[in-house]
This record gives structure tokens, C-alpha cells and sequence, in this order.
């Protein structure tokens, strides 16, 4: 399997990046109305959770993409994480691998501390 993938309570799959280069085939081979993830902060993996997105899936998919960033990793606190279609993400020359601009985002996910460490 190309991407790291998790799914969801509905049954739905989503799948995420492993690294860097992996993020930026992710974010590359994503369909325009695509709903993504990433977490505020850098250093998470970018998730694909597709175009019709129930609440509930939406929520999951975020404690998910929270759990592997960096952020969690070296703060063990509470997660932002912003949710955005894939339509407007950019890639701009100079751009370091996986790093991507997003015009704009539709809603931030607050993930909680306990709502990440029930995931583990």
C-alpha cells in the first residue's frame, strides 16, 4: 500500500501520508472536491477523506491525522487541525517536499488530548 490508511467507524477509508514525499503524491493524485487534512502546525501527515464527509467521519479522520503529527508527538497537548478541499491547496517553485499553501480552509478541528490518546 502506497499510503498509510485507517478506517474509520462507517467503514469508510481514509488514507494519509507517510512522509514528505509520500504527502506531496497524496495531495498530487487527490481529486479537486477532495476534503483534506493537515494539522496547523508542520509535520503531519495529509489526509484524504473524499468528497461526501459525514460529521462524525470528518472528527475521526482529524483525531487520526492529529495522532501522527509532530505536534502530539513532542507536546502531547491538544491538536489544530484544518480541514480544506484540495481544490485550494498551491504548490508555489521554491516550496520545500510535502509543504503545500492553502487559499483557504474551510474549518479548524480542535482534537483533544483524550480524544487522541482513546485512538492509541
Amino acid at each position: 500500500m502506497k499510503f498509510r490508511s485507517h478506517e474509520l467507524s462507517t467503514g469508510k477509508v481514509i488514507q494519509a501520508g507517510k512522509n514528505a514525499s509520500n504527502n506531496e503524491e497524496l495531495v498530487g493524485a487527490a481529486n479537486p472536491k477532495d476534503v483534506l487534512l493537515h494539522t496547523a502546525e508542520p509535520g503531519s501527515p495529509f489526509v484524504n477523506v473524499g468528497v461526501k464527509v459525514l460529521k462524525k467521519e470528518l472528527k475521526e479522520a482529524a483525531v487520526f491525522c492529529a495522532s501522527k503529527s509532530q505536534d502530539w508527538r513532542d507536546n502531547k497537548g491538544d491538536v489544530v487541525v484544518h480541514v480544506f478541499k484540495k481544490k485550494n491547496v498551491y504548490k508555489k517553485k521554491g516550496m520545500k517536499l510535502g509543504t503545500f499553501g492553502v487559499k483557504g480552509r474551510d474549518k479548524e478541528i480542535l482534537v483533544k488530548k483524550k480524544d487522541i490518546e482513546e485512538l492509541r
